[in-house]
């Protein structure tokens, strides 16, 4: 049963607009995921300025996972990663304690990208937000594929569909890129208390309801299907809740307190640069802001 929709809205993050869809004011999180946003399709020119890259900066408390639809982007991070982030495959980073990473557009710089993408963002649950700082790539034919007549889904992490992915996950959650072709329909994981949609491109309907492009269905537990009314690009997410979060900036934490620390180490120079790109950083946003928000 269909419990809300959130419409995405435009966000500009230095440079790039992005639609945000996690969080909403009226639904924070669904499961474990505290943040989605949806760039692109956009194109990059040759030549494009360095000011576009996404210099290096901080996490903690979260993982992330950069999913691409089109183009390349560079990753690199605190703990020597360097990996190209190329469509349909999964680039899992783990902060924990602390990580810092950047997201390089070089391939765009040199001969031009289109660049099409989703960036989510996982809370780590209370046991695993001081955890070691990890990264892990999965590649596109290492993911499990279903398919059946009209229906295709890649399980980028988590368990869902009778599938397992490899990615190493600290919670119970379900992440997928569907597939769906006009007149076909689907059911989503049932195992699992909070479940959404997000419509990357096409039109589903949902008990009743049609929705379109950038909007996200968030399903009540029990019994969840959708339709497709054309061809559908869809992102099917969930899972059970970690517990109150709070966010601020590119920090997650389930106390304030630790996003007080978090924010004193980056402003003094306290976390450790990626070691093939410590030339320049992103500093700590120095806005008014009020305290920063629970999320549950």
């Amino acid at each position: 049963m269909l419990e809300l929709v959130i419409d995405r809205r435009q966000r500009d993050l230095g440079g790039f607009a992005v639609g945000r869809v996690l969080p909403f004011a009226k639904r924070r999180m669904v499961g474990p995921f505290i943040l989605l946003d949806h760039l692109g399709p956009v194109d990059l020119p040759a030549g494009l300025s360095p000011s576009a890259d996404v210099r290096p900066h901080p996490h903690i408390g979260l993982s992330t996972l950069t999913y691409l639809f089109e183009g390349e982007i560079m990753h690199r991070d605190s703990v020597g990663s360097e990996q190209a982030i190329r469509p349909g495959e999964v680039n899992w980073m783990t902060a924990g304690r602390g990580i810092t990473h950047s997201e390089r557009f070089e391939k765009a710089r040199a001969v031009g990208d289109c660049i099409h993408a989703i960036q989510s963002w996982v809370a780590l649950p209370d046991a695993d937000e001081e955890c070691a700082p990890a990264f892990a790539h999965h590649s596109a034919d290492s993911l499990p594929i279903d398919r059946a007549d009209g229906v295709w889904a890649r399980l980028l992490a988590g368990k869902a569909f009778g599938a397992s992915a490899t990615v190493n996950m600290h919670s119970p959650l379900f992440y997928a890129h569907c597939e769906l072709a006009a007149g076909k329909s689907m059911n989503l994981p049932a195992e699992y208390s909070e479940r959404a949609a997000y419509i990357v491109q096409g039109e589903v309907a949902v008990d009743g309801r049609r929705l379109t492009a950038g909007q996200m269905p968030v399903f009540a537990p029990g019994p969840a299907r959708i339709a497709a009314a054309a061809d559908s690009t869809l992102m099917l997410l969930g899972g059970e809740p970690v517990g109150q979060r709070f966010i601020e900036w590119n920090f997650v934490a389930s106390s304030q307190k630790r996003l007080e620390r978090a924010k004193a180490d980056w402003r003094a120079g306290r976390m450790k640069l990626p070691d093939r790109d410590n030339r320049e950083f992103i500093p700590l946003p120095e806005w008014p802001v009020a305290p920063p928000r629970p999320m549950s």
